[in-house]
């Protein structure tokens, strides 16, 4: 399979205002069909895909962005609010051993140049956040469990941590489950007002149903502002996931075991 044979790889994701020498981006699917649920590009190695798939969309992604493909760095996300550092010690680690401080991980921060660090989702929000100025990345995998935890917070503190300012930071979120699409329990509601969501603020009822629907990208947008993030720093690209099943995975389309959309952030690209 060659990934890049009739599709583009990716979309670069557009920053609230320039930011230079860093991009952001989410793979595209590609040649979807129908009938094969991780078709075509597909980088997440924990869904049941074929590795050699996998490996064979993680190498063209690599190519294209200029990088090997041990400077591409994932972890093994399982709706934690965990973030790790991907620094020189982390990268000198043979790739098994990375993998093992990477697993139960939802973001990543660095500061490396020249290091691709992602996200798989498939209806999640993912955010990328980037202090230019220090030089400092971020990029995040939010869930509603996430969001509740305000991972999107976390990262932000990881960040200022390796010296980032949050007056500087900007961010992206990408293609992901819209309002419309996101309908839930009043269980997963209780959640999020549980831990100081407004439920007026980040959901709404269908009046057919009476069942909730979270806008997720607004609550992780507030969760950004109480962070310290400027409101003209914080944007989202307005695609869902769901309704472009053939564009981008949506699991809420094709089940748990189908593929993922990778977001990537990478500083210096080629």
């Amino acid at each position: 399979m060659n990934p890049t044979a009739s599709n583009k790889l990716f979309n670069i994701l557009q920053w609230p205002h320039e930011v230079p020498g860093i991009i952001a981006l989410n793979t595209l699917r590609g040649c979807a069909h129908d009938d094969d649920p991780y078709s075509e590009v597909n980088l997440c190695d924990y869904t049941a895909d074929d590795l050699a798939h996998v490996e064979a969309c993680r190498n063209a992604l690599c190519a294209a962005l200029g990088i090997s493909p041990d400077r591409l760095v994932m972890p093994r996300q399982t709706h934690t609010c965990n973030v790790a550092v991907v620094d020189d010690a982390l990268m000198a680690l043979p790739h098994s051993e990375r993998m093992e401080r990477l697993q139960a991980v939802d973001a990543l921060v660095t500061r490396l140049g020249g290091v691709c660090i992602g996200v798989n989702t498939a209806d999640c929000v993912n955010i990328s956040l980037a202090d230019a100025e220090a030089g400092v990345l971020g990029v995040a995998h939010a869930g509603w469990r996430g969001t509740v935890g305000k991972i999107a917070a976390r990262t932000v503190e990881a960040m200022e941590r390796l010296g980032a300012d949050r007056s500087r930071i900007v961010a992206v979120m990408g293609a992901s489950i819209c309002q419309d699409c996101f309908e839930v329990g009043d269980e997963v509601l209780e959640q999020f007002v549980a831990q100081g969501f407004s439920a007026d603020a980040i959901s709404r009822r269908n009046a057919a149903t009476g069942k909730a629907h979270i806008h997720l990208q607004e609550a992780n947008r507030l969760v950004l502002l109480k962070a310290g993030l400027k409101p003209e720093n914080i944007t989202w690209n307005g695609e869902c996931s769901r309704c472009h099943p053939h564009k981008y995975f949506s699991a809420r389309r094709l089940g748990i075991n189908s593929g993922r959309t990778f977001t990537g952030i990478l500083a210096n690209p080629t």
